[in-house]
């Protein structure tokens, strides 16, 4: 990589644009950057670092590398020419900055810019705008990445002083960084997860071990052999190490349980035989004791039911002879209901006079039937006089009727005016919260349209950023196009230029050829012709001219053409990027999507507008009617009382004439009720003398009947006819009971005749009690049998089970724990933790002392010619007391003395030369490491001062040596000295209102005032 042309902009000091020309100060091989404390000689190294990578050594930010100097309309900028990779390339970057709006006052942000131009047959040629792909291109162009650059191309030579005294650990974090050895960490720390992962499998089947363990201990019950009998002493069964292997002893173990769970299954089951022979014997016998109890209770039960027959046989007699006497009294019953119905209704009319004669007066007590009627009809005519009285009490009570609706309509208009009331004094929160309802729909259909506008705007924002994403492709295509047909339109043109040119070339050779010594040139006139043309090798004639330029004609209008094209694309890419501007379409359309929701939203809360009016709407209406109904209640109240008195007059004369009819009762009503009661009890009286005369002659005629039918069935008297009667429901109970008798004779004579009773009874009295017991006993003996077999058998099955499961999980551990083994020992290898580690250096520290080998062995090579051959560096992997990491040591080897020095003891020039001579060793070890791309241009920061003047000049013939191959070191430096031995300089000179470059080797400056901006 060789630097040729760096242009700085706005940059850090440099208030306007300073060029630094490369190539003549490479020229000598050496060159000086000097000049004051703060001039910004470092900042020429940043700008190559910000024009390669975009970013400056160290943590500051781009958009901070604005010069303060500036004027405000002149923009930062950074242009570095190069050559890298076998390619002629120019890079210009803009960081992100302020600039001044082009309307109006104030500024505007300006985002960031990167050009990439490539030189080719001595024309440029834009290659790409993009970061990300110039960024790309370039790394792989250089091979190196920032942090690498800055040190090998830009040499901190400070940095490497503080290396050479710098502990194993700070040595590893450069190296680290430098050749970018996180690969092997990774390893490290891969092979670490990949071991605790292996040992967490083991862990786990260890603990699923130790858990069927417990479990198969559980299952073979109590009593049984404890597992730690089987475990090695120095093994606990509930602790073992990752290491301990409990497959063996955990599977013999349960072989034993196992053994043991089948011996005990077998003495349970011909236990279980036995208590099911003997519970069927007792339940046999049980169940003959029982019939046998069944027989002997039934005679037992008969005999006595015989025994009860004859001691009631008396009453069961007397009780079949009133059944017989009660079969013969049915036939004079029909006798007795008539002469018991005519002697009722005798007593009933004789009541009824006696009665009727006591509610009447003393007078009328004793009298005739036909004195008591003669005396209710003259009470009749005085209760028909009376007719007219009952109507004016009725038009009094219609008045009073009327009186009352009107005082139930008074209150019921004062409770109406009331509630009214009531309800007007909660209208207005009412009406204000059905307002604020429409108000609300209002707004919402007011802010629907402004959504809608929104959202028709964010629409076509939206496809305005598709069609610009569209044409901003068909512009890159036309771009390339445009590029292809301007370079085949200047192809044609210095073809056609060319033709020209050759035919112009061959008319002089035609008119040479015909010129005669001593005669006159037909062109110019003169009679010398010291140099005639000379035909060329090929003629060209006009249709070769011609040819060359109808090409040049064509290529010209398709470059034509392709430019409108393009022109087309350019114009529909800015109109739809002013249209959408720079935003993304996802970001557009997610906008869009945010706003149709809230559109949606809107109209929807919108369409309530019309409920909302409604509501009011009813509700002013209610309002409406209620205080309509008001005023009708307080009008209907004032009408009401004239009303009111009228009734009152009429009322008050009618009860004047109702007082004088009512006779001193309360009511004509009650008066003519009093009347109709005495009439009533005289008909009454009457009517009860007629029926109790009427009543006595019936009566006579019921008993001679009876007398006849109770002779005719055999009764001496009717008397005794009614005792042997008895009611129908009890003969019919009689009837059954005697019925009963029979059949239980019956059965009784059978159950004492039958044989099988009467043999039971002469055995001994059975014992059922006791039979019950003995099953209860065998029941008892028989469950516990079960029992133990149920859980024989189960034990049995679990230990099958469970030992199955240990097999099958022992078989799973054993490549696990082989797996564990090999992990384990590749982790703590590359860990430099295992036995076998004798360095106990780390993968990546091991990696990286390799490097350093190589970096202490390029580095020797240089430091011997600064030293006069005293000097060499070589790398140390001695381990490191205590836990330093060991393997990056760095020892400096005195040949004076024949001893190795650690490099912290070297004096301060001894150490700058050390530093150089690692600092230029680690670049070619980088460089190598990089792929080998070759820099031609290095830059060495500081250091000379602590030199004295011979070993400044083996320095110098050492730094003098890098020129090989045409390559240029520059050295930053405020060594006076240094100012007389190199002659090629680049001097920065600090000013208040900005710094500037001057270069050469009399400091003649170079610095322009302005730089165009590159653009494609």
């Amino acid at each position: 990589m060789r630097l040729h042309r760096l242009d700085l902009t706005a940059f850090g000091p440099f208030a306007g644009t300073e060029s630094v020309d490369f190539d003549e100060l490479s020229s000598a091989g050496l060159f000086l950057l000097h000049g004051a404390t703060g001039a910004g000689k470092t900042s020429i190294l940043d700008g190559v670092c910000f024009a390669l990578y975009g970013e400056v050594p160290g943590s500051r930010p781009a958009n901070r590398l604005r010069s303060d100097h500036a004027d405000a309309a002149l923009g930062t900028e950074v242009v570095l020419e190069l050559h890298v990779g076998g390619r002629h390339l120019e890079i210009t970057r803009r960081p992100e900055q302020q600039r001044p709006k082009k309307r109006g006052s104030g500024t505007t942000q300006e985002k960031a810019v990167t050009l990439l131009r490539e030189r080719s047959d001595g024309e440029w040629r834009a290659l790409s705008k993009s970061h990300q792909e110039i960024g790309e291109e370039l790394k792989q162009l250089i091979g190196m990445s920032r942090e690498q650059f800055c040190q090998v191309v830009l040499l901190p030579q400070g940095e490497f002083a503080n290396f050479l005294r710098a502990t194993a650990a700070e040595r590893g974090a450069l190296l680290g960084r430098l050749f970018d050895t996180r690969r092997f960490k990774a390893v490290e720390e891969w092979l670490k997860e990949r071991r605790r992962a292996a040992e967490q499998r083991i862990q786990t089947g260890d603990q699923e071990l130790d858990n069927l363990a417990g479990r198969l201990a559980q299952a073979a019950g109590p009593g049984a052999e404890p597992l730690d009998d089987w475990l090695p002493e120095d093994v606990p069964a509930r602790a073992p190490a990752v290491h301990s292997d409990l497959a063996a002893p955990i599977l013999q173990w349960a072989a034993v349980l196992r053994s043991t769970a089948r011996e005990r299954h077998a003495i349970a089951v011909s236990a279980l035989e036995l208590a099911e022979q003997a519970h069927l014997r007792a339940r046999d016998e049980a169940a003959a004791v029982q019939e046998l109890y069944g027989l002997q209770q039934r005679h037992a039960a008969a005999r006595r039911r015989a025994d009860g027959i004859a001691g009631a046989r008396s009453e069961r007699d007397e009780q079949r002879a009133r059944l017989e006497r009660a079969h013969r009294a049915s036939g004079v019953e029909s006798a007795l209901e008539l002469r018991e119905k005519a002697a009722t209704q005798h007593q009933q009319a004789l009541a009824a006079r006696c009665s009727a004669r006591a509610e009447l007066p003393a007078d009328l007590a004793e009298a005739a039937a036909e004195q008591l009627t003669a005396t209710a009809n003259q009470l009749r005519e005085e209760l028909g006089s009376l007719t007219e009285a009952g109507e004016l009490e009725r038009r009094a009570a219609e008045l009073a009727v009327r009186r009352d609706r009107l005082e139930a309509e008074a209150r019921g208009d004062g409770e109406a005016v009331q509630e009214t009331d009531g309800w007007l004094e909660g209208w207005e929160p009412e009406r204000l919260r059905l307002q604020r309802r429409v108000d609300d729909a209002q707004a919402a259909a007011a802010r629907a349209g402004t959504l809608d506008a929104e959202r028709d705007q964010a629409r076509r924002r939206l496809d305005a950023a598709r069609e610009r994403d569209r044409y901003a492709h068909a512009l890159t295509v036309a771009e390339d196009r445009h590029r292809a047909a301007r370079d085949r339109a200047a192809d044609t043109r210095e073809a056609w230029q060319d033709a020209r040119e050759g035919r112009i070339s061959g008319i002089a050779a035609e008119l040479a050829a015909a010129l005669v010594p001593g005669e006159n040139c037909r062109v110019c006139g003169s009679a010398e012709h010291p140099e005639p043309a000379r035909p060329s090798d090929r003629q060209v004639t006009r249709e070769d001219e011609d040819a060359a330029y109808a090409a040049y004609q064509s290529a010209s209008a398709a470059q034509s053409a392709v430019q409108d094209e393009l022109s087309r694309a350019r114009a529909g890419r800015d109109a739809a990027l002013a249209a959408a501007g720079d935003t993304p379409v996802d970001e557009l359309a997610a906008a869009y999507t945010a706003l149709d929701g809230e559109y949606v939203l809107a109209v929807r809360a919108a369409a309530d507008t019309h409920a909302a009016r409604e509501a009011l709407g009813e509700a002013e209406r209610e309002r409406d009617r209620r205080t309509a109904e008001r005023h009708e209640a307080l009008s209907r109240a004032a009408a009401r009382t004239s009303r009111r008195e009228e009734l009152d007059e009429q009322y008050e004369r009618i009860a004047e004439q109702l007082s004088r009819a009512r006779g001193g009762f309360a009511t004509v009503a009650a008066r003519r009720s009093q009347l109709a009661r005495r009439v009533d009890l005289l008909t009454t009286a009457a009517q009860a003398v007629d029926r109790e005369h009427d009543g006595a002659q019936r009566l006579k005629e019921a008993d001679a009947a009876l007398s006849d039918a109770a002779f005719r069935a055999g009764f001496d008297t009717p008397a005794d006819a009614a005792r042997a009667l008895s009611a129908p429901d009890r003969r019919l109970r009689l009837e059954h009971l005697v019925a009963q008798w029979r059949d239980e004779e019956a059965a009784v004579t059978a159950d004492l005749a039958a044989p099988g009773l009467a043999a039971a009874a002469a055995l001994p009295a059975a014992d059922p009690a006791r039979a019950r017991a003995a099953v209860d006993a065998t029941t008892a003996r028989l469950r516990e049998a079960a029992a133990a077999h149920a859980a024989a058998q189960t034990r049995g099955a679990d230990l099958d089970r469970l030992g199955a499961q240990a097999a099958a999980k022992a078989a799973e551990l054993a490549p696990a724990r082989a797996e564990y083994a090999r992990i384990r020992r590749l982790a703590d290898l590359s860990a430099g933790t295992s036995t076998e580690n004798q360095l106990k250096m780390e993968l990546e520290t091991y990696v990286l002392a390799a490097r350093l080998e190589q970096v202490a062995a390029a580095a020797s090579v240089r430091l011997q010619r600064m030293s006069s051959g005293r000097y060499t560096l070589v790398h140390s992997d001695a381990r490191s007391a205590g836990r330093s990491r060991s393997g990056l040591g760095l020892m400096a080897v005195d040949a004076w003395t024949g001893t190795e020095r650690d490099t912290a003891t070297l004096s301060g020039g001894e150490t700058f030369s050390a530093s150089l001579a690692l600092a230029l060793g680690l670049a070619d070890v980088v460089t190598d490491e990089a792929g080998g791309t070759r820099l031609d241009t290095l830059f060495i920061d500081e250091g000379f001062g602590s030199l004295d003047e011979q070993t400044l000049d083996e320095v110098l013939d050492v730094l003098d040596a890098l020129r090989e191959r045409d390559r240029a070191v520059g050295i930053v430096s405020h060594v006076a000295d240094l100012r007389q031995r190199i002659p090629a300089q680049l001097r920065v000179v600090k000013g208040q209102s900005g710094s500037t470059v001057a270069q050469g080797p009399s400091g003649r400056g170079t610095a322009r005032g302005a730089v165009t901006p590159v653009t494609t």
